[in-house]
């Protein structure tokens, strides 16, 4: 009887404590305050619990607390001036920070990889990324993720084409499969010019690729660059930065939407979801997966702090929530709370039972 009493009393205690998890009243805002960071870049690191975002002409990275705390971690006076931070990727094995560095036009030319110490805050290395084929154009080195080896992947918007720097800083040009430039561009299409942009890494030994001006997703070994377009029922106009629940689940946002995308065969095909509705006069341009597997994008104004507007104090790190899995989950509270009736109306009828029966015999 005392282990009937503790399991019904564990099962109230359990169904009691759903609702607040997972009903929580308005998803994560974090307003933190940077004078004219125009944060594009965006991550997480799992061990300082914390948020990094990089500046656009500061030579500067700033960690932003849950409550909007932040703080310079890395300062880089010798890179070359009013170079932007762009993609942002934490070596967890490694306590590495990596960072896609780029000059803006009309700067001079400059496309790079840093590596950081995020225990003692230096610089590990600073790698040039090399041109393909002697290309003499002008590169964009836009997104980075990292493998659990410490290699790290980095997009090439301008010549649709992927780096792979080993952690010694060594780079080389992983893929340049045609697929990236299979499908046509409409030179009046807002970034046109932009091509593969967000870039994560999948434990299965490939990277997951969006491309901006086509709204395709390609699937790229991570070890022979062999690519593959994955796919989708629609295409992803816009797409900017992506990321990977440990779910399986991959988020995919734009200047004004995020995707939620799943595929049951690794990502030969997937199917959107759900989609979710972004503020676009915030410009959002990256996503990361935080804690609880929670998503999160920077509305970082970028637009705003390209266009030479150095006047803005306040940005944001929003949490996005998919509407149909919020629906899903109040579903199962529903299925656990009566599960949990059943259970203790089952116990009750079994405790009069035995009451009864006792009565019997004592009588």
């Amino acid at each position: 009887m005392t282990c009937s009493i503790a399991s019904v009393l564990v099962v109230f205690i359990l169904l009691s404590s759903i609702p607040i998890q997972t009903q929580a009243s308005k998803p994560h805002v974090i307003n933190f305050r940077s004078p004219n960071l125009y944060p594009e870049g965006l991550t997480y690191d799992p061990s300082a619990q914390h948020f990094i975002v990089g500046a656009t002409r500061h030579r500067t990275i700033y960690s932003v607390s849950d409550a909007g705390v932040t703080d310079l971690l890395i300062s880089d006076p010798t890179l070359p001036e009013n170079v932007t931070f762009l993609g942002l990727a934490v070596d967890t094995v490694n306590n590495r920070l990596l960072a896609a560095v780029q000059a803006v036009e009309p700067l001079p030319d400059f496309s790079a990889l840093a590596a950081y110490d995020l225990r003692t805050r230096r610089r590990l290395f600073l790698t040039p990324l090399p041109s393909a084929d002697g290309d003499a154009s002008r590169q964009i080195a836009n997104d980075v993720a990292v493998d659990f080896k410490g290699n790290a992947y980095v997009t090439n918007s301008a010549a649709n084409f992927i780096w792979k720097v080993n952690s010694d800083g060594e780079a080389s040009v992983l893929s340049k499969s045609p697929l990236f430039s299979a499908h046509p561009v409409d030179p009046d299409w807002p970034f046109s010019f932009c091509g593969l942009n967000g870039i994560a890494y999948v434990s299965k030994g490939y990277v997951l690729v969006v491309q901006s001006n086509t709204g395709k997703l390609f699937k790229v070994d991570a070890e022979d660059g062999t690519a593959r377009e994955v796919l989708l029922p629609e295409d992803l106009p816009l797409a900017d930065g992506i990321a990977v629940r440990r779910d399986g689940t991959v988020v995919v946002v734009s200047m004004n939407k995020m995707w939620f995308l799943k595929s049951q065969d690794s990502w030969g095909e997937g199917v959107v979801y759900d989609k979710t509705e972004l503020e676009v006069e915030r410009f959002p341009t990256s996503v990361a997966v935080a804690a609880e597997d929670r998503v999160y994008v920077i509305y970082g104004h970028v637009l705003e702090g390209m266009a030479g507007n150095s006047e803005r104090e306040m940005f944001s790190i929003a949490e996005v929530r998919s509407e149909k899995e919020s629906k899903e989950e109040g579903v199962w509270i529903f299925v656990l709370v009566g599960l949990g009736l059943a259970y203790f109306m089952f116990w009750r009828f079994q405790m009069r039972h035995l009451v009864g029966n006792l009565n019997k015999k004592t009588n």
